[in-house]
This record gives structure tokens, C-alpha cells and sequence, in this order.
């Protein structure tokens, strides 16, 4: 349960950073019109895909699971706070973006979660 965060975090992301790059029309109603907007889309999945590599990499190497964990709490719980504010402020998307914004929380405040129990276990020791 320790990874679980980062695993369901993993094989959500790195498709969707895929789908942002080549294909965001394929799940999402948008339209790309200029290749500044395509360049937008494929930063956002370069950002996905650093992310995800990072969060992998904290699974695979004891080492760098703080790490990992920190930077997917900061992750999730950034794009939930970006998802409620454009809620407040341009109202309320589709319901693929709606679930998103609460599995974002519930991944971030589990990631949080997981280091305070990594905190509260090595002052144990």
C-alpha cells in the first residue's frame, strides 16, 4: 500500500501525457489551431511523461521514493487546486475532468499521507 500512489499515478499518467502530446482530441473536446497551441500540449506531456518517469524510478530505487512521493503529492494536489479554481471561475467542465479533480485529490492527500507515516516511522526508530 506503501507505492500504491505512485503506481496508480504512473499508469494513469504516462498515457494521458501520450494522449496530451500526440492526440488530446482523442478523450477531450478540443482543437488544436496553430502549432504554438500543439507546442503547449506537447510540454504539458513532457512534463507527464519527466513526472511519471520520476514517479517509476521512486518504485524501482528504495532511494528516490521520497522524492517520488513529494513531487507526485505536489503533482496531483496542484492540478486539483488548478481544476477547483477554473471550476470557480469558468464553471463546471465534463465529467472525465470532474472525476479527475477528485482522484487528483484523493492521489495528493494519499501521497501526503504516505510521508507522514514514513516521517512519524523513521522518528520511531
Amino acid at each position: 500500500m506503501k507505492n500504491i500512489h505512485l503506481i496508480i499515478s504512473s499508469l494513469i499518467v504516462l498515457p494521458l501525457g501520450f494522449i496530451y502530446g500526440f492526440q488530446p482530441n482523442l478523450l477531450f473536446d478540443v482543437t488544436i489551431n496553430s502549432i504554438d497551441e500543439a507546442n503547449i500540449f506537447k510540454a504539458v506531456m513532457g512534463l507527464y511523461l519527466g513526472f511519471s518517469t520520476l514517479w517509476i524510478i521512486g518504485l524501482l530505487k528504495p532511494a528516490f521514493w521520497k522524492t517520488a512521493t513529494m513531487s507526485n503529492m505536489i503533482f496531483m494536489l496542484g492540478l486539483a487546486f488548478g481544476r477547483i479554481l477554473s471550476m470557480f471561475y469558468d464553471g463546471i467542465p465534463s465529467t472525465i475532468f470532474v472525476i479527475g479533480t477528485i482522484g487528483e485529490l484523493v492521489l495528493g492527500l494519499y501521497a501526503l499521507y504516505q510521508l507522514q507515516l514514513n516521517r512519524a516511522s523513521k522518528k520511531a526508530l
